[in-house]
């Protein structure tokens, strides 16, 4: 009875010892299993959240271009109406009026950027931007006189303005809250940037022949507007301007792209609305 008690005894034991090692096992097992997806969790979202803020980060460089366009013109004309004078044979108020008709013309394209954008989009006017200062540096660069000169500059002053204007309105719409405040200072940091380019083109053309350099230097001008082209096929359009059209699905979409959760993305959204 001994033997049998002491056997039950020893199997029950045993099959508690091996059932609660089981457990414990399993317990092991499992508590390692949650850990592993705990930290490749972590780890997707760690990704998710740098590729967000790298997207965002590619955004606002690239709707800050048009700002490069100011700088460069400040920079770049004083050097570039020296060969101007040389070669055109103006006067010293045709020089003034060339230099100062672009701060007239550039605040008239801000103040009718606003409309514009409401109208196309945030992503168009800085298409639009762009375009007008290209076709007002190509003018510029190929003019034979003072008369063409200055038309040219119209339209880059009308760009230029375009572009100043809509840069900081769609980096703060599209940049989650958190960045918002550093993002929106690039365009300010691009403008200081064009002028140091604008006085690096004028020591690299000044060697040049008088009718040849100045054309050089304002031609250059067109490079950061051919960037914005290839820019058009990345940054998306403005949340704010896509649920203003009614386009909430699309607004919601570029949300997710430019906020690091969903549920970040659906209180700006409702922010929005």
């Amino acid at each position: 009875m001994g033997l049998m008690g002491g056997e039950e005894n020893g199997k029950g034991e045993g099959v508690v010892e091996i059932h609660m090692g089981s457990k414990n096992k399993y317990r092991r097992m499992d508590s390692e299993g949650t850990e592993e997806d705990v930290a490749l969790s972590n780890e997707g979202i760690a990704k998710k959240n740098y590729n967000t803020k790298k997207f965002v980060f590619v955004c606002a460089i690239f709707a800050s271009l048009n700002s490069v366009l100011l700088g460069y013109d400040v920079g770049v004309m004083s050097g570039a109406i020296l060969f101007i004078q040389e070669d055109l044979k103006i006067t010293e108020v045709q020089e003034e009026v060339l230099v100062g008709i672009l701060s007239i013309i550039s605040l008239l394209g801000s103040l009718a950027g606003g409309k514009t954008s409401d109208a196309i989009g945030r992503k168009w006017t800085i298409a639009f931007a762009a375009i007008v200062f290209q076709t007002g540096a190509a003018v510029m660069t190929l003019a034979p006189n003072f008369g063409v000169l200055m038309v040219g500059r119209l339209f880059a002053g009308v760009g230029i303005g375009f572009g100043v204007m809509i840069a900081p309105v769609y980096i703060a719409e599209i940049s989650p809250a958190i960045a918002r405040g550093s993002l929106t200072s690039f365009p300010e940091i691009f403008i200081n940037l064009g002028i140091l380019l604008g006085y690096v083109s004028n020591y690299a053309f000044s060697g040049l022949p008088a009718h040849i350099s100045w054309r050089l230097m304002l031609g250059v001008g067109i490079l950061p507007s051919i960037f914005i082209g290839f820019a058009l096929f990345v940054i998306p359009e403005s949340p704010r301007w896509l649920v203003m059209q009614n386009r909430v699905d699309e607004a919601r979409a570029v949300l997710l792209k430019t906020n690091e959760s969903e549920t970040e993305a659906e209180e700006r959204l409702a922010e929005i609305h």
